[in-house]
């Protein structure tokens, strides 16, 4: 890119979604605003004082007064950036799971690849990450390497540059965890938009460590299960007879996995397919496998992909 091109960092803002913060949120403000002047907050209707622990320091605090979920928090501070004319938006937790320090490699990645997501990718220290948080990651990369064409290293990881016409899209549907999924898919099917990850420095609470971290807010089987289902109404929406049966399968195996298992039953191919293959969904899944029920779906699936099972 020519200098004249270049996307310096004052053209950009820092934006944190932020959820009951006050644990580590001054400390991810104060490290954002050491390399960016401009940092956006969205306080999504935390309850512990965590817009006061920022209150003196030179950012922007956009607050819900009741929890809308990150989607939404992503939204208004998307909307927000474009309103003040920035060429693009780096995001972060607040959790203090990403470093400030890894968001001029993001930039930068992002002046080498202009137009691109840019994705800080978990790789240094996956093996610390929690079991399922992994299994989420693997699954969404898969999904995601899907629904866009392309591989993608850690679809899941919330510290990302977004450039300005990613900013511009309207109607990106999801909420909380699938928004961050959906909107990869959404702009590479609208606009052709490519992700580059590039690695990060991540933090998890660890047994013995004096480092405090909140919860997190990730729900293994609730959100995993959305995850799931979601990326599997977008493969039946896209795609074949026998992919469609794929992505149930490992749908499946995911939810199998978190219940500490290493086969798949029916029942937990059914956990995915009865809502997901609901209301129009199950036509388009009947016609494309030729079946008349969710339980004949299963079954076709079973049948269709090899999988380790109960009495395999």
């Amino acid at each position: 890119m020519t200098e004249s091109k270049r996307i310096e960092r004052d053209q950009v803002a820092v934006l944190i979604p932020a959820l009951n913060e006050s644990l580590r949120i001054r400390e991810v403000v104060e490290g954002a605003l050491a390399q960016c002047p401009n940092v956006i907050v969205v306080d999504d209707g935390s309850t512990d004082g965590t817009g006061q622990c920022i209150a003196d320091l030179p950012v922007i605090v956009l607050r819900h007064e009741q929890r809308m979920g990150k989607g939404q928090s992503l939204r208004d501070g998307f909307g927000e950036a474009r309103r003040r004319g920035f060429k693009g938006v780096l995001t972060m937790d607040g959790d203090g799971q990403h470093s400030a320090n890894d968001l001029p490699r993001l930039l930068e990645a992002a002046n080498r690849h202009p137009g691109f997501i840019v994705i800080g990718a978990r790789l240094r220290k996956r093996v610390s990450q929690p079991t399922y948080r992994r299994l989420a990651n693997e699954f969404g990369d898969w999904g995601l390497a899907w629904g866009t064409g392309y591989q993608i290293a850690d679809s899941q990881s919330g510290q990302r540059f977004y450039p300005a016409e990613v900013l511009a899209l309207d109607d990106i549907p999801g909420e909380n965890f699938v928004f961050e999924a959906q909107i990869v898919i959404s702009a590479a099917r609208t606009l052709g938009t490519r992700c580059v990850s590039v690695p990060i420095e991540s933090r998890y609470r660890q047994a013995g460590s004096e480092e405090q971290f909140r919860p997190s807010h990730f729900r293994p089987l609730t959100d995993l299960y959305r995850i799931t289902s979601h990326i599997v109404r977008q493969a039946l929406r896209y795609g074949a007879s026998v992919r469609g049966s794929i992505a149930l399968v490992r749908a499946g195996r995911a939810i199998a996995a978190i219940d500490g298992r290493g086969y798949v039953t029916p029942d937990d191919i059914k956990t995915v397919a009865v809502p997901v293959l609901g209301h129009r969904l199950i036509r388009t899944a009947e016609a494309e496998l030729n079946l008349r029920s969710t339980d004949g779906i299963v079954a076709e699936v079973l049948a269709a992909v090899p999988v380790p099972t109960a009495s395999a």
